[in-house]
């Protein structure tokens, strides 16, 4: 069994998608309209192949309630691994992203928390 698929509530499809891949630098995988909204997702450069994340509209009426309570409480929604979390930091505040945490240690693993300006808190994870 594999996770092949994921997904975030968005508040915008289109703009979590120029998020995603021209600042996260993900790459756009599925783009199925499916009347006002898409079936959209993106993936990794480096696992074209491999899990999708679903940027999923926030139209169901249990969408908003949860994902506003995780931002309100500073609980990311996802977490994405990468290879340096500081060099992440660095090149995503140079881009103008928000961090609502910096990195920090936390025992084996390194950790910063960016909002994705979509509704969503995301954590960058820098295992080992």
């Amino acid at each position: 069994m594999r996770i092949n698929l994921t997904s975030l509530f968005v508040d915008d499809q289109e703009k979590a998608l120029a998020f995603y891949t021209e600042v996260l630098g993900f790459v756009k995988k599925a783009d199925v309209p499916l009347g006002e909204y898409r079936w959209l997702t993106v993936v990794s450069p480096e696992q074209p192949d491999g899990t999708e994340l679903l940027l999923e509209p926030d139209a169901h009426p249990a969408a908003k309630p949860y994902t506003s309570a995780l931002h309100g409480d500073g609980i990311p929604a996802t977490s994405f691994a990468v290879d340096d979390v500081r060099a992440e930091y660095d090149r995503l505040r140079g881009l103008g992203v928000r961090f609502t945490m910096e990195p920090v240690e936390a025992g084996p693993v390194t950790i910063a928390v960016l909002d994705d300006t979509c509704g969503n808190l995301v954590q960058l994870a820098q295992y080992g």
